[in-house]
């Protein structure tokens, strides 16, 4: 399968378990891979048969912007299931990232990572 990559979207909002998380926000990154057949892009040069990332990436965005969840996971599983909405997109790994998680000394960032697929029901 080909794959079309978006790396370092960074978006700030308000996904967090702390009600602090919910109101003040914070800064969010996102990678994703996005599985996609590029044959006929390849052969046309026409952006009608590709992914129009431009798209994909106002989107992600968007939601991560404007969505509420308690965690991560919630708001990646949501991510996926936007970029999967694509009629092209076969399936998406969606990395999505806390640079600065409000846990007391730790410098770290969390990172959860979902990879789904199209027809995928959970």
């Amino acid at each position: 399968m080909d794959t079309i990559k978006i790396n370092d979207l960074r978006c700030y909002g308000y996904t967090g378990f702390l009600p602090e998380e919910q109101v003040l926000g914070q800064w969010f990154e996102v990678n994703l891979t996005i599985g996609v057949d590029l044959s006929s892009a390849g052969e046309s040069d026409a952006i009608a048969d590709t992914l129009d990332y431009r798209n994909t990436i106002a989107q992600v965005k968007h939601l991560v912007e404007t969505a509420q969840f308690s965690l991560i996971e919630k708001l990646a599983h949501a991510i996926a299931q936007s970029v999967l909405q694509d009629e092209l997109v076969q399936q998406v790994c969606v990395q999505l990232s806390k640079p600065d998680p409000p846990i007391p000394n730790f410098g770290g960032a969390i990172t959860v990572e979902i990879t789904r697929e199209k027809g995928y029901d959970r």
